[in-house]
């Protein structure tokens, strides 16, 4: 494991990786068919998996499989198959945002979740010489702003649908390891007049009912006033769950955290390769821990940010 100094200097694995996009898939009583990109190692067997959630922001394409890629690069380069689907509320798909699931697809967004792990086989066996390289057994979530609230549907997390009163449960015990990226906090910060306008399905979250372990990531300066003006309203997720849990909270990080939904965007309000880096190694620490009980990478994080005096980052866990 390395100590934070180490994880401050940016030095992503140089090792080789391979792409398969798009591998499409039909899904029935979705909208569309299932775009999803595959990036695994060259080398290498037992390689566990990561499902990567993408956010929804205004972008056309860092909001589909084409995002997340500092992420992609930095989990495959390590020896995970990194599996990342495009959702319906992709403005690459241009659906029509007033339908019954709204512009922000919820549900379907989770059940894209689930879709994958039933059929994790098929997905692997059509890259040639994947499927045996692979430990199904291992699968970890990821997911970034809206794809952080995904995430936390995954790990319990309830949502009830303003329109038809629906409250959405789609819990997925099969993952390993859950982590969301600045997610939405709960419905009593959200206090911007655009969000309670144009998401007002957000009103409907409930983290009380998270029952499985997630690592919560917000940083300290990610305020948006169109949505709250809570200060770490984004870490409600952890505060509110009565799952056992943990919270990085990252200093001086506002709602990109350096640039982690793709290299050079111009959504990213604090480029930092840097803060890229350490985010990605820290969540790391968090899935081998998770992965394996006897792996105190993440206890070990946890320890460094306590004794280093310029920190770049707080660890709080609840058991």
């Amino acid at each position: 494991m390395k100590n934070q100094d180490q994880i401050s200097v940016i030095g992503f694995s140089t090792n080789p990786v391979i792409t398969y996009s798009p591998l499409v898939m039909s899904v029935s009583d979705r909208a569309v068919d299932m775009h999803l990109k595959v990036s695994a190692p060259v080398n290498g067997t037992k390689l566990p998996i990561v499902i990567l959630s993408h956010g929804h922001g205004a972008s056309t394409y860092l909001s589909s499989l084409r995002g997340l890629a500092p992420l992609t690069e930095f989990f495959s380069s390590k020896g995970f198959i990194v599996i990342q689907p495009t959702h319906l509320d992709s403005k690459l798909l241009g659906l029509d945002t007033t339908g019954p699931e709204g512009s922000l697809f919820l549900k379907s967004r989770a059940k894209d979740v689930h879709f994958i792990l039933d059929n994790i086989d098929q997905i692997l066996a059509t890259i040639p010489g994947l499927e045996n390289r692979a430990d199904k057994s291992q699968v970890s979530a990821i997911g970034h702003s809206l794809g952080a609230l995904t995430t936390g549907m995954l790990a319990g997390a309830e949502v009830t649908d303003n329109l038809t009163g629906e409250t959405i449960s789609l819990t997925e015990p099969r993952l390993k390891a859950i982590v969301m990226i600045g997610a939405p906090g709960s419905p009593e910060g959200l206090n911007g007049d655009f969000a309670t306008t144009n998401y007002p399905i957000l009103k409907g979250i409930n983290y009380k009912t998270m029952s499985l372990p997630t690592l919560v990531i917000n940083g300290d300066k990610d305020i948006n006033l169109n949505f709250s003006n809570v200060e770490n309203w984004r870490a409600d997720a952890y505060y509110d769950s009565s799952a056992p849990s943990s919270l990085l909270t990252v200093f001086g990080a506002e709602h990109i955290y350096g640039g982690v939904s793709g290299w050079d965007v111009a959504e990213t309000s604090d480029e930092s390769p840097e803060l890229v880096a350490f985010v990605c190694e820290s969540i790391l620490a968090y899935i081998c821990s998770a992965m394996d009980p006897n792996d105190d990478s993440w206890k070990q994080l946890q320890k460094d940010f306590e004794n280093n005096p310029n920190t770049k980052a707080r660890i709080d866990i609840k058991s």
